[in-house]
């Protein structure tokens, strides 16, 4: 997956309870590398078929010579260990906050999308030490205000032992599907979908074992309402939505953010854009974190 990313970046391995994280850092030219004293900012990629720290690969190198700067892969996904298991977000939980306990001396700034997203909220509220602030695209616990955003596939044919199996293969392995995935789930404009994007997605999806997290996506598992974890959040928060996101309405997030106005800053919604704004309008994406950024 390194190639994916850009020149100079490397890997650097964090050891959870569920196995190495793989985290992309600047390792040399053309990037500064900075001090470990440097204000640490984390991002975290989207859940999904091929998911990986790749998504964030167009927005990070912006901020690479101000910030420490860390793009991991979740466990599960891209080249991060994929234990063979049914995947709960107390996993998610758990390894997220050992992975910063592990890698920053500080509260860390994060910038996450979708579920991770509300993951990291979700972990926020609950240990707010760990965090300085938040930047999150599109974040739904897929659950929000009772509303099942999520599932398109029938729960039963998801479960079935080797079914499950072969709608992964024939949904996420394979380059056509991949694409399709992202055209029509992901982008606004699917014109907007490079060649590199499949192949980089492609990759992740083809790992060993790593139908696993994202059949426990696809079936709900993961699955919790945001709601009942909003008005906890003391982290100052900003939420940008794209309006042409996909099964998480941009209308219902605004209601779920508005339970907490004090910490939750801003909500922002950019036009022609869908739940990938780090890929699709990378300049946005950028402009907008840079703002945000220049604030706290």
């Amino acid at each position: 997956m390194l190639q994916f990313h850009p020149p100079g970046m490397g890997q650097q391995i964090v050891q959870t309870s569920l196995g190495e994280i793989v985290c992309y850092v600047p390792m040399g030219a053309p990037w500064s590398l900075r001090s470990p004293d440097a204000q640490p900012l984390i991002f975290l990629h989207n859940f999904g078929g091929g998911a990986s720290a790749y998504e964030w690969s167009k927005v990070y190198p912006a901020f690479l010579d101000a910030y420490r700067v860390m793009a991991p892969d979740l466990i599960g996904w891209g080249q991060s260990a994929h234990p063979v298991r049914d995947y709960r977000v107390e996993d998610y939980l758990m390894t997220l906050t050992e992975f910063l306990e592990k890698t920053c001396d500080r509260p860390a700034i994060v910038v996450a999308s979708s579920l991770t997203g509300a993951i990291a909220l979700r972990l926020a509220a609950q240990r707010p030490d760990l965090f300085k602030a938040l930047f999150l695209v599109c974040p739904s616990g897929f659950a929000d205000l009772g509303q099942d955003a999520g599932r398109r596939l029938p729960l039963q044919a998801i479960g079935l032992p080797l079914l499950d199996q072969l709608i992964y293969s024939i949904g996420a392995m394979n380059q056509v599907a991949v694409r399709s995935f992202l055209e029509r789930f992901l982008f606004a404009n699917p014109n907007r979908v490079s060649p590199e994007m499949v192949a980089a997605y492609l990759e992740s999806a083809q790992q060993p074992n790593a139908q696993y997290s994202a059949l426990a996506f696809l079936r709900g598992d993961l699955y919790f309402d945001l709601a009942s974890y909003v008005p906890q959040l003391t982290t100052p928060t900003t939420i940008v939505w794209g309006e042409n996101a996909q099964f998480i309405n941009a209308d219902l997030g605004q209601r779920v953010a508005k339970l907490n106005s004090t910490y939750i800053q801003a909500f922002v919604k950019v036009p022609n854009s869908g739940v990938l704004l780090s890929l699709e309008q990378p300049a946005i994406a950028i402009a907008l974190l840079q703002q945000f950024l220049s604030q706290h």
